[in-house]
């Protein structure tokens, strides 16, 4: 089952909207602050979220339009496409720790780092919803698929979905930390610090690791890319609270240069986080479609 070069037209032009409106055109209103600032929605005014999030509304409206009539399919790609660019161009985290070398400072940045990826996540949301939007005004007369949901109880859904959400949450930040790989130094504390990652490894590795994470769920649990989608607003969290205490922070701080991390997934920045974990959740998703469809067809 191979993509079609009209698919791929479609897919292409979702993800070109994405990238001219958000990861384009609304690139200035991060960078007065400096590119190390720009993965920070706290380098954004107010009237800089309202126009990003316009602008994401937009991209996915059109984006909905212009993959018709696979557009709820396609069209949610616009807004995490955009966002990559983003993720390729705000610096790194080491530099925003340079900026902030000493222990209070650290603490402060991981504090509002922690909760950050959840403002680039309502970014994907309302780009989702600029194709919700779109499907509304076309009123297409597509059937959709309730029989499962009738058969499993209300308890079952919920189940599922919770499940879905903390597999994919342990599923990834393990991965990641697979997949994220750069330079490795013995620790007597940590037992090895890991140096920044570049830019491109750690898009392999999220995108990786979420889309093994939503290939998993998709096959275990029979859920949809959603729940990995909002996991990728959760490991950074997950990480933080687990590994970022002040005695890690401390021993930090007064051992190692600000390139070096006790886990390398707290060297990723939330937009980062986001951006390439929702596509790697999509790509996840579909992956295990297919394979569910080469499965059911292989005997045919």
């Amino acid at each position: 089952m191979e993509l079609s070069w009209l698919m791929r037209l479609r897919i292409a032009a979702a993800v070109a909207t994405g990238v001219i409106l958000i990861g384009i055109l609304a690139w200035p209103l991060a960078t007065p602050s400096g590119p190390l600032a720009a993965g920070m929605h706290s380098a954004i005014s107010i009237r800089g979220t309202g126009t990003l999030v316009v602008l994401a509304l937009l991209a996915g409206f059109i984006a909905y339009f212009l993959s018709w009539p696979y557009g709820r399919e396609i069209g949610i790609l616009a807004a995490p496409s955009g966002l990559v660019v983003w993720a390729v161009r705000s610096g790194n985290m080491a530099g925003l720790i340079q900026l902030n070398p000493t222990l209070a400072q650290r603490q402060d940045l991981f504090a509002v780092i922690k909760w950050e990826p959840i403002f680039w996540l309502a970014i994907v949301a309302v780009g989702f919803a600029g194709v919700i939007i779109g499907q509304k005004i076309s009123r297409p007369k597509t059937q959709t698929n309730k029989i499962q949901e009738k058969a499993n109880s209300k308890s079952n859904i919920y189940l599922n979905a919770i499940l879905a959400l903390v597999f994919s949450v342990l599923i990834a930040q393990f991965c990641i930390r697979i997949f994220a790989q750069d330079v490795k130094i013995s620790d007597g504390r940590f037992g090895s610090v890991v140096a920044q990652p570049a830019t491109a490894q750690i898009a392999f590795a999220v995108l990786v690791s979420f889309g093994l994470a939503a290939f998993i769920v998709t096959r275990l649990l029979n859920t949809g890319y959603i729940w990995p989608i909002i996991a990728s607003a959760l490991v950074t969290a997950f990480v933080n609270i687990t590994y970022v205490s002040q005695d890690a922070l401390q021993h930090l701080v007064g051992n190692w240069p600000a390139v070096f991390f006790s886990n390398v997934v707290t060297s990723i920045l939330p937009v980062q986080m986001v951006a390439f974990g929702t596509l790697g959740s999509i790509a996840g998703y579909w992956m295990a479609v297919r394979y569910k469809y080469w499965r059911k067809h292989e005997n045919e």
